[in-house]
């Protein structure tokens, strides 16, 4: 059976025309239940962030930064914020929007920005590598360097960036540096889906071999398809999830490492990039880690009919653009015979259907966080994630992962005075509070404290919510 997103349906003669009516058929016929095993969690609203220009922040990562005992998070727009621990204080650590740093932010479209930062393990250790140093992974306007990276299509829509940031004294209140030091480049075709998470494995510890070690998310340039068919191109950084040393230098550019125990260092091709640690991914919006199993997931955002979340392994194949999620994908298309049949492929351990009637026919997976520590009793040894649009938030059992579909997903929602809501109703709540028109979508993304702190983001109504125990 193929199912496709063109319409389709009944004929409905109208007096003075007639037309299609949409029949879409979906891979996952039994709904997400609204409230069978759904779970309601408290949450306080700890910090926010200034609107610009009238508009909400639009907020993608909430990080802790231990070594200095605070949070940071981003505004896509171009300023990184820092947090104490307490949510009181709330301050720009760094304008990327400076002429001095001759960044050039590209943020016009809701998907442009600052895609993502992180913290070198040793920011706050001296007398180390890593001392100082931050990295930002950013689109922007200034296209006049060459690129490192580029896909075959000859448009060029922008570049994204990876910078690294030195500070003098990283627990300066304000980031105190000089410009920042450009480590690689990608050639942007299109406006959508081009950057991705950018992280350090938070349980490497100094001498494990994934120590200092960044692992940067790559989309398969934007559009629709894969159109230039990069994502399975073991010669392209498009469509992959890299792994680099950001302080090393045996890179084509010298500004960079390749990791000797990447995947495809040694494959004796010599078109295969090193930098590469797994492929056939399309839109990697965010890496997290099981504490306890030390396995690595990441969501990817589905093009057609299905949001996945999979397990990351060195060399693996997550399918895309020949599967999406567990079914065969041909242009525009999937095919719900013969499911997860390649086993050559690593398939997701949760996915779920755009059109679930709890999406309204928009859907866009995010994760996400294994909940082994932290205050809120109901979360433990949950496998944590959402949907951004709808604001919608997930769980699965983490020791019970299942093997695909969406049967195992149920529902986690707010408890606003005894009633339960999902993250857009508590938005739309407080942009009325606020004066503003109601949002209508959330763009739901998850932040981490310390000791298992778990923060929920949105682009709208600028408010970080922390979930506390009932």
């Amino acid at each position: 059976m193929i199912i496709t997103r063109i319409l389709a349906g009944a004929l409905c003669v109208a007096s003075l025309a007639s037309q299609a009516v949409a029949q879409p058929i979906d891979p996952f016929p039994k709904p997400i239940p609204a409230t069978e095993g759904a779970i309601k969690v408290s949450f306080t609203e700890f910090a926010s962030l200034p609107d610009i220009d009238g508009e909400a922040a639009r907020m993608m990562l909430l990080i802790d930064e231990p070594g200095t005992r605070r949070l940071f998070v981003n505004d896509m727009r171009g300023i990184l914020y820092s947090i104490s621990y307490d949510g009181k204080s709330v301050a720009p650590y760094l304008d990327l929007r400076i002429p001095r740093w001759s960044v050039n932010v590209l943020s016009v479209n809701f998907e442009q920005g600052i895609q993502s930062f992180a913290f070198h393990p040793q920011f706050a250790t001296p007398g180390t590598p890593g001392f100082g140093k931050f990295y930002t992974y950013v689109d922007t306007s200034n296209i006049a360097p060459p690129p490192d990276f580029k896909t075959a299509g000859p448009q060029r829509s922008h570049d994204t960036i990876l910078l690294e940031w030195t500070a003098k004294d990283p627990a300066a209140a304000a980031f105190d540096g000089g410009p920042p030091r450009e480590l690689l480049r990608f050639q942007q075709p299109f406006q959508n889906h081009n950057g991705g998470h950018i992280t350090f494995n938070p349980l490497a510890a100094s001498g494990d071999a994934d120590f200092g070690l960044l692992y940067v998310g790559c989309a398969d340039g934007g559009s629709g398809n894969d159109p230039f068919n990069v994502a399975q191109d073991l010669s392209s950084a498009f469509g992959k999830i890299l792994r680099i040393d950001p302080l090393g230098k045996n890179s084509t550019n010298g500004k960079y490492g390749i990791p000797s125990a990447n995947p495809f260092v040694s494959d004796g091709k010599a078109e295969t990039l090193g930098e590469i640690y797994a492929y056939g991914v399309r839109n990697p919006q965010r890496f997290f880690w099981d504490s306890k199993t030390r396995q690595m997931f990441f969501s990817d955002i589905g093009q057609n009919l299905v949001e996945e979340i999979s397990p990351v392994t060195a060399g693996a194949n997550l399918g895309w653009n020949v599967w999406e999620a567990s079914y065969r994908f041909d242009t525009g298309s999937i095919s719900t015979e013969n499911p997860r049949s390649d086993p050559k492929i690593t398939y997701p351990v949760v996915e779920y259907g755009h059109i679930d009637p709890l999406f309204h026919g928009s859907a866009a997976i995010i994760g996400g966080a294994v909940y082994r520590q932290g205050t809120v009793g109901p979360l433990k040894d949950l496998m944590i994630f959402g949907d951004n649009p709808s604001g919608e938030v997930f769980y699965v059992q983490a020791d019970k992962l299942p093997q695909g579909g969406q049967d195992a997903i149920r529902r986690i929602l707010f408890n606003q005075n005894g009633e339960a809501k999902t993250l857009l109703e508590l938005v739309q709540d407080k942009n009325t509070k606020q004066g503003k028109q109601p949002a209508p979508r959330a763009d739901l993304r998850f932040g981490y404290g310390p000791n298992g702190q778990l923060f929920v983001l949105n682009k709208h109504d600028g408010v970080i919510r922390l979930l506390v125990a009932n």
